[in-house]
Order: C-alpha cells, then structure tokens, then sequence
C-alpha cells in the first residue's frame, strides 16, 4: 500500500484532484477505481507518460443524504476547482437500488460489490493530512497485474468491461484471472 502511497504523491495532477475533493469535506469521501488503478498499472509497466482518465469516481457515503441530486452539486464544485477533469461523484448509501443489492454498510462494503477486485480501492487525505488507501480486495492481485472477476458480479459484466475498456491493450503485462477465489 505505501508504494501506491508514494506513486500518486508523486502525480501532481492526482495530488491536486483528492485536495479537491478534501475541500468538499464529503462524509467518507474518496478517489477511486481508475483514478488509482490504471496509475498503478501505468507504473508496472513503466509507462513514461501517465494514461489519460476517462473519468474521476469519488465516492462517499451518507446514508442520511435526502437529496437525490446532491451528487450533481458536488460534480460541479469539483468541475469549478478542476475543469479538465471528468467528475462522476456518487453516494455509495445510495447506489445498492440501482445495482439490486442489499443495502451497503460503508465504503469497503459498497466496493466489495465492484465488477473486479482490482478496481475497488480508494485514496483520500485524511484529517491529519496523511494519505489513506484502502481495498475491499486487498492490494496484491492489483500490484501483480492481475483482473479479478468478483464472485458477487455475473461474469458477463467483467468480460464487458475488460473489452470495453481495452485494458489488456494498455497494459499487455495484464493477466485475466477465471475463477472466483
């Protein structure tokens, strides 16, 4: 985990995204999935130029939220702070109705649903201004250049999303796990 630490404090522009995000002061608010994945992929494989992000997922988690477009408000004060950034915000609470879950219990909980193991891991600046990472998988397979279908996911999606987002095209090192372990 301290090696993921050190690569993104060493990317200024994922640096200056989760101080963006820190300002909003959002209840459990993180950066996740490829904001930190395809960075540590891009370091594995020694890329000298960092792959360009599709989107930026923060995710944050109040179950107490009454407003069903908070989501929106949030992505445009973050869009004020950084324009070149494609922002897509979501109150995990909320986000088992729209996948047909149970509801989620915390951050950790609504990533162990993710469609792969290795995009479920987040990063913020904690109140004492340290870096917090963390996973619902742990951070070995993401490290060993692995994809990982999660066994609470159809297997359908995971091979979607592996072609859609040519993953195995950016980074040839990676390997497709098949069992759900």
């Amino acid at each position: 985990m301290q090696t993921i630490i050190d690569w993104i404090q060493e990317d200024a522009l994922r640096m200056e995204a989760i101080k963006a995000v820190h300002s909003l002061k959002l209840p459990n608010g993180y950066l996740a999935a490829g904001f930190i994945r395809n960075l540590v992929w891009d370091r594995l494989h020694q890329k000298e130029n960092t792959t360009p992000l599709n989107d930026v997922d923060v995710i944050y988690f109040d179950a107490d939220e009454s407003d069903k477009n908070a989501y929106l408000t949030y992505e445009l004060k973050l869009k004020a702070i950084m324009p070149t950034l494609n922002w897509q915000v979501r109150n995990q609470a909320k986000m088992h109705v729209r996948n047909g879950d149970q509801p989620y219990q915390s951050i950790l909980d609504a990533m162990s649903f993710w469609p792969e193991k290795e995009t479920a891991i987040a990063i913020r600046i904690n109140d004492n201004h340290t870096l917090d990472c963390i996973s619902s998988f742990g951070f070995e397979s993401l490290l060993a250049l692995k994809i990982t279908p999660n066994p609470k996911r159809d297997i359908t999606l995971f091979h979607q999303r592996i072609q859609s987002k040519n993953w195995l095209s950016d980074w040839p090192k990676l390997t497709v796990e098949k069992s759900f372990e």
